[in-house]
């Protein structure tokens, strides 16, 4: 019996949960086997993505049946086949046109309905894992829930007074944590082996500050998750690594990004067994590190790599990343201060201890007063990573630096990180998408955030009004928000470049950030920008 199903007979809190159908969680490589290599190597879809996001329009086993009895025959056409027994999935969010004369809040808040999605679209058979509760997606090529992506999207409804919305995407994740024991990457079974960035603790946080809900009732999840993110540290010994958990010489326990499979990405086959047969390393370990990289939400970054313009250098499980550390002392308190309103003082005590352990482990590992920056660490060289990323500001974003490390992180962005049209991600020009010079909406939030936490305000509404500009800029021209901005010359609203896949359109996490900046800075121009309208 799967996890979920168990669930809903114990009467799991999450509410509709009884109408969701058990998921289908066999991946389409575990499903389809040689004809999922066939499909993807012979490039049926010019996309990765697309064959495993299609749903099957008979039994998958009676298409297998049907590919093994007649491949070999002579005149066999896979792509008629795959067009015969197929339904690609399709790409709805770019049918949204504004209207010309539209506020850029208005034309975000006209969107959340064209991005959301619904329980009775999930088809039987797919790789679309059911939710018992309205989402919203990213957009574009992005057709189901994303786990970090949805936080930042959730700023925004939010901001606009969607709050049955935002009920809805708390009460998915509730139930995802429920059925799978963790948050994957998305809601598709090829995204279960791995996780992201751990933010449930911010979207119960949202949900507070809003008056929403209340959050114990998350609390059993937010254990849940927990103890995901730590399976394996207990007998752990100096030196020693088990799934998401390392072990460091001092006995201290920190964590990295880590996906349980070592095969290439099925949304990403081709590109994956390209990376790999390029690279020096044992293919299994190369497609374990792409994993990992896609798990940390940067996928893919000189963050991760050995060499910055070789993709097969890649190590991200070598990795100790100071944003994925941040996030989980969070995740430490968050259960700290619930379980104290719950009355488990037991628990609360034992979680403040561990989130001070953690805090001590990230001075000690990630903090470089000489850098003046928070830095990842390389636990299998024991050094650490060079350059300074935007991943610098979670710590402040979180609440775990001094005031004089915040202050000495916020005078390194602005010298090293900072571009006329917004953050930087990293020091590093590459062909990598989260490199410099693209911007991206989750990083400009929380390092603006973690700047007026610690009262740095005009630092925070500088940023901010270059993020703005920005987005700003291209909605005046183009009609539109995208995923990522080149933000390297003057904020005149260019779509960022690089990556894997083209830039895509939509876009949640822009959308929510941007929404929620409007609401914060009511001064700022870009309130006047009006789609199709470049203000000269």
């Amino acid at each position: 019996m799967l996890l979920a199903e168990t669930i809903l007979a114990s009467g799991g809190h999450a509410p509709g949960v009884e109408h969701v159908a058990p998921a289908d969680i066999m991946t389409p490589a575990d499903r389809y086997q040689e004809l999922f290599v066939a499909v993807q190597s012979g490039r049926v879809f010019p996309d990765s993505k697309s064959f495993v996001d299609c749903v099957p329009r008979r039994a998958p086993e009676a298409i297998l049946r049907a590919y093994r009895a007649g491949n070999a025959a002579a005149g066999f056409d896979l792509s008629r086949f795959v067009a015969e027994n197929f339904t690609p999935e399709p790409v709805v969010a770019s049918r949204y046109v504004s209207d010309p004369g539209q506020s850029l809040a208005a034309h975000i808040d006209g969107l959340w309905g064209v991005l959301s999605r619904h329980p009775d679209d999930h088809a039987a058979h797919g790789s679309l894992l059911p939710l018992p509760h309205p989402y919203v997606v990213p957009g574009g090529r992005f057709s189901e829930l994303y786990y970090w992506d949805s936080y930042f999207t959730m700023l925004g409804l939010a901001a606009g007074g969607k709050h049955r919305l935002l009920h809805a995407m708390a009460d998915n994740f509730s139930f995802i944590i429920q059925a799978y024991g963790h948050i994957p990457n998305g809601n598709r079974s090829y995204y279960l082996s791995r996780s992201q960035p751990p933010v449930f603790a911010l979207m119960v946080g949202l949900l507070e500050r809003h008056g929403l809900r209340q959050a114990v009732r998350y609390l059993p999840d937010l254990l849940r998750e927990y103890a995901y993110w730590m399976d394996g540290a207990d007998g752990l010994c100096p030196g020693e690594a088990r799934r998401h958990v390392v072990c460091l010489p001092d006995n201290m326990l920190l964590n990295r990004y880590w996906d349980d499979r070592d095969t290439p990405r099925e949304e990403a086959y081709c590109e994956d067994v390209a990376t790999a047969a390029a690279g020096t390393r044992p293919a299994a370990d190369i497609y374990r590190d792409l994993r990992a990289g896609a798990a940390s939400g940067w996928d893919f970054s000189s963050r991760w790599l050995g060499s910055p313009d070789d993709l097969s250098s890649i190590r991200t499980t070598a990795i100790l990343p100071v944003d994925l550390n941040s996030f989980l002392h969070l995740l430490e308190r968050q259960i700290e201060r619930l379980s104290r309103l719950a009355g488990d003082e037991a628990r609360a005590v034992l979680f403040h201890r561990r989130a001070a352990i953690r805090r001590r482990a990230i001075d000690r590992y990630f903090w470089q007063p000489e850098q003046g920056a928070f830095v990842d660490y390389d636990w299998a060289l024991m050094r650490h990573r060079p350059q300074v990323t935007a991943a610098s500001a979670v710590p402040l974003y979180v609440g775990l630096a001094s005031h004089h490390q915040a202050h000495r992180v916020a005078a390194t962005l602005a010298e090293r990180l900072l571009l006329p049209g917004g953050l930087a991600t990293t020091e590093q020009h590459s062909i990598q998408q989260w490199d410099r010079a693209n911007g991206w909406a989750p990083l400009q939030w929380m390092a603006i955030h973690g700047m007026r936490r610690y009262g740095l305000y005009a630092q925070a509404r500088d940023l901010s009004h270059r993020w703005l500009a920005t987005v700003a800029g291209l909605y005046a021209r183009e009609a539109k928000l995208v995923e990522k901005y080149a933000i390297g010359s003057a904020p005149d609203g260019l779509g960022g470049g690089g990556g894997e896949y083209p830039l895509q359109d939509g876009f949640g996490w822009t959308n929510g950030v941007t929404r929620m900046l409007l609401a914060d800075y009511a001064d700022h121009h870009a309130h006047h920008a009006r789609a199709g309208r470049v203000r000269h």
